[in-house]
């Protein structure tokens, strides 16, 4: 498998780990051709009939993937095409596509633009998790296509020889259709970690890398050969013989890792010299749940509650909410479960819930402001938190939260809710703990006048950096400034886990950066009690706390403090790492 002259080294999103190599196969979009003409009045209810043909037939092809990937991967991951067939059921689509029908508009036209539309306006959310499920609507919208216009779709089974495929993009479907004998890795231009096509590879264990750029078009159009690494986001067109001799070395190193981390599973991440802290993992729906009991996480340290509002055109019931609460906190009992509030602002194009178009939505009427403006909506959510907690160990958790004034409303509607819950002979925690999100330098440089009225903090790397370094993070032309090791970002961390411990509360980390190895040292050494990341990071980091002293964590964290850039402290703590001599720590 020697490749010839040189070799093309791309950098791109590390989405599952693994590393594999092989023969090229490369995924061509398919570009569906249909007709543009009008409808004539006659010929509309057959049209519609049409339609609803397609969504028929795509709701059977959904079921038998679905009863597939369960059997195969898990009842979690088939969750992801419950939702899909959710989407048939959807009135922003269905009725979208109806009404363009009956305007004279043929079906294929109309299931095509209804389809984009709903892509672009996920497409553009600034929360990663809502913004990659533009890919769903795209696969489901897809699927519906070809059964209205009888094409068949591509298949990504019938290998003569295992391969590495590449492709624009993987719908979650496709990558359904992967199988590990077959596909040895996969690489697309565009996608994120939280991608479902990137949470199916990682249950697969097929290794792969997203996000890599239109530089990858270039590369593969004389690419025959290459390396797929998932663990470090590298991918190698036409690999030289040096580069495969790396390969299988890195490939044997990988695998005794693998293992190592599995054989952590059942122990607790405690440093050697005594020191213990809680890792616990981010989840943004039930469907999750497999994934955290696979690590033991020690709880779930952020569960998200916006899938509840989204793909619907009303708001979601009081029952409805309790029930999915319910669920999640009866499988984790007697774990905790941090329950944030709704975290939604007028980026999601959720027209029941009467939010505008804001110049800044990042900035606007949003999360707790949202909720302490719309009482109504609020106290429906915090009742079914409540009636909730009466099933196991519930925090609450409210995002965004600024000011004092923020605290003490939002503490008010919920002494309100608890009221009316006695009043209506409802059980739940009378000892419910209530904390904030620490997003902003507002936030965070108030700390300890915000700590004397929550029971903990829960840092959110991510929107904390944004609004620190000015940055919007899904902006292409900046993204690059979006740096989670800047100093001042640092020093607000800092701030923080000192006020929070000075109060005698505890600090928790929900961001990114808490599943991020490179950090751990660090957040280890500044003291914060709670990781709470992607169940899939929670082993590595783990690994590198029991491998590590505090005493070192310490002096760790306060040399990276005195150092001026956020490069210098970056190469800093890598160092720190290959000092601890943990192979795939990168």
């Amino acid at each position: 498998m020697a490749g010839e002259g040189k070799a093309l080294t791309l950098k791109g999103i590390a989405a599952s780990p693994g590393i594999a190599g092989g023969p090229v196969y490369r995924l061509e979009a398919q570009e569906l051709q249909f007709p543009t003409h009008q409808v004539p009045p006659e010929g509309i209810p057959e049209e519609i009939a049409a339609f609803h043909r397609a969504l028929e037939e795509t709701g059977e092809q959904l079921e038998t993937i679905k009863e597939q990937v369960a059997r195969e991967v898990g009842e979690d991951k088939a969750a992801i095409f419950g939702a899909h067939q959710l989407v048939l059921q959807d009135p922003a689509l269905v009725d979208e596509v109806e009404n363009r029908i009956r305007q004279g508009t043929n079906g294929a036209q109309a299931i095509a633009a209804v389809v984009s539309e709903l892509e672009e306006m996920l497409a553009q959310l600034e929360d990663e998790y809502l913004r990659e499920r533009a890919a769903d609507i795209r696969d489901v919208g897809n699927r519906i296509l070809r059964n209205f216009l009888g094409v068949a779709g591509p298949s990504l089974t019938d290998f003569a020889e295992p391969v590495v495929v590449f492709a624009r993009d993987l719908t979650p479907s496709e990558t359904a259709q992967l199988r590990p004998d077959r596909v040895l890795a996969f690489a697309t231009v565009t996608g994120g970690r939280t991608s479902h096509a990137a949470i199916m590879a990682r249950s697969l264990e097929i290794p792969a890398v997203v996000g890599l750029g239109e530089e990858l078009v270039a590369g593969l159009s004389r690419a025959r050969e290459a390396i797929v690494d998932g663990t470090r986001g590298e991918v190698i067109l036409d690999p030289t013989p040096a580069d495969w001799a790396e390969y299988r070395k890195r490939k044997e190193e990988y695998q005794e890792y693998a293992r190592r981390l599995v054989s952590l599973r059942e122990l607790p991440a405690q440093t050697p010299d005594g020191h213990r802290v809680e890792l616990f993992a981010n989840i943004g729906s039930p469907a999750d749940l497999p994934g955290v009991e696979k690590v033991n996480a020690e709880g779930i340290g952020l569960f998200r509650t916006e899938f509840l509002y989204m793909d619907r055109t009303s708001l979601p019931t009081e029952e409805e909410q309790f029930q999915a609460y319910r669920e999640v906190v009866e499988k984790l009992a007697p774990r905790p479960v941090v329950i944030r509030t709704l975290d939604i602002g007028g980026d999601k194009e959720l027209s029941y819930l009467g939010l505008d178009q804001e110049v800044n939505p990042f900035l606007g009427w949003r999360a707790i402001r949202y909720c302490l403006d719309r009482p109504d909506v609020f106290k429906v959510q915090l009742a079914a938190i409540l009636r909730a907690s009466a099933y196991g160990k519930i925090r609450l958790m409210f995002p965004m939260v600024v000011s004092v004034e923020e605290v003490r409303r939002a503490r008010a509607l919920l002494a309100e809710v608890k009221a009316e819950l006695e009043d209506r002979g409802e059980a739940y925690d009378h000892q419910l703990q209530v904390g904030i999100m620490i997003e902003t330098p507002g936030a965070a440089l108030t700390a300890d006048i915000l700590a004397r009225e929550v029971d903990f903090f829960s840092i959110g790397t991510n929107d904390l950096v944004q609004y620190t370094l000015a940055v919007d993070r899904v902006n292409e032309r900046v993204s690059q400034l979006f740096e989670t090791f800047h100093p001042g970002v640092l020093r607000l961390i800092k701030g923080v886990i000192d006020a929070g411990h000075a109060a005698g509360i505890p600090v928790a980390m929900c961001g990114e950066m808490a599943g991020e190895v490179r950090a751990t040292p660090l957040l280890l050494g500044l003291g914060l009690d709670e990781f709470s990341m992607s169940a899939s990071s929670l082993p590595r980091v783990k690994q590198v706390i029991r491998s590590l002293s505090r005493r070192d964590a310490r002096q760790m964290a306060n040399h990276a403090l005195g150092l001026n850039t956020a490069g210098e402290i970056k190469a800093y703590m890598e160092r720190c790492l290959e000092n601890l001599n943990l192979e795939q720590s990168g």
